[in-house]
């Protein structure tokens, strides 16, 4: 356990990284200035809590359906 916890200690002062980047990095939302990064954000929260997927993988999935049939089309011709 303490050989774990000072590899640990020892990557974060090596790496120069601070103890809120390595929190935040586990994060799913970003902090940032933008605008709008935190409209996109917020209704991205709102769509997950609604639907249990997020902006993305709603456009993954309705992009994979139309390339696919899109795909089919072509080979019934």
């Amino acid at each position: 356990m303490i050989r774990t916890i000072l590899l640990l200690l020892m990557l974060t002062v090596l790496t120069a990284c601070s103890e809120f980047a390595i929190l935040m990095s586990g994060s799913s939302l970003a902090i940032s200035q933008n605008t709008y990064a935190k409209v996109y954000n917020g209704i991205d929260v709102l769509t997950i809590m609604s639907t249990e997927k997020s902006i993305k993988e709603q456009v993954y999935e309705k992009g994979k359906e139309y390339i696919y049939d899109q795909s089919i089309k072509l080979f019934k011709k």
